[in-house]
């Protein structure tokens, strides 16, 4: 059976003992049943795993003892995903999911000039991208930026290699020829697409303006489609 894995912000590698939160406390003892002696694994979302013993099952604040600590290296390729907003917020959730079991860097909400709907749940959303690297049992947890203009975006973001991704019918490279960066940030329009005017910006920018092949994809998944692609596994 594998061990339970937990996300805990707080834990750092100087403690030998440690008080679980009341929701991991919960999870273990009345959810999975644990009891003292029992073995969990416990992840600050930073690149650090404890291997830990629990010594007192307490239901709202457990502890636990710190057997072993190992630190996992930072991927070396950090792609940022810039999305829009969708009007259909469970889509969205579906793509930071996904997004986060995938490895990505950074995620930008974007609030572009066609973005239907523009209410982003902060906190809800970030507990999905906890659950996701809990889940994959990864050790980073991506950085969750709040939403930002898309002009905004393109002034401040900043890496090696920047990548728009639209419908227009201008020149644009295939995705599938690009040879992405450790340093790369990706653009991906709302349902409407990006407005001419934003391309333009981009442009100006220095985003190199890509297609994701000939069929028109959902925003939620032209991100996944095209972080498949750009991600060196």
């Amino acid at each position: 059976m594998p061990v339970p894995y937990f996300y805990e912000p707080q834990l750092t590698n100087i403690v030998s003992t440690y008080t679980l939160s009341e929701e991991t406390s919960k999870h273990c003892v009345q959810v999975l049943r644990m009891k003292e002696g029992d073995r969990i694994d416990l992840t600050n979302g930073i690149g650090e795993i404890f291997e830990s013993i629990i010594t007192n099952a307490h239901k709202k604040s457990a502890t636990v003892q710190i057997q072993d600590q190992k630190s996992i290296a930072a991927p070396a390729q950090k792609i940022t995903l810039g999305i829009s907003l969708l009007k259909n917020a469970v889509r969205l959730e579906w793509l930071l999911e996904k997004a986060t079991e995938m490895g990505v860097h950074s995620i930008i909400p974007l609030l572009c000039e066609r973005t239907i709907h523009e209410r982003f749940k902060q906190e809800r959303m970030l507990n999905i991208l906890q659950s996701a690297m809990i889940q994959s049992q990864q050790a980073w947890l991506p950085i969750l930026h709040s939403p930002t203009t898309f002009i905004e975006c393109i002034k401040t973001e900043q890496g090696s290699q920047k990548l728009i991704a639209h419908c227009e019918p201008t020149i644009k490279t295939s995705i599938k020829e690009i040879n992405a960066s450790d340093d790369c940030i990706l653009l991906i329009g709302p349902e409407g697409d990006f407005s001419p005017h934003e391309i333009e910006e981009a442009t100006k920018k220095q985003y190199q303006s890509i297609h994701l092949g000939n069929t028109r994809l959902r925003t939620e998944t032209a991100g996944i489609f095209a972080l498949s692609v750009l991600k060196k596994f």
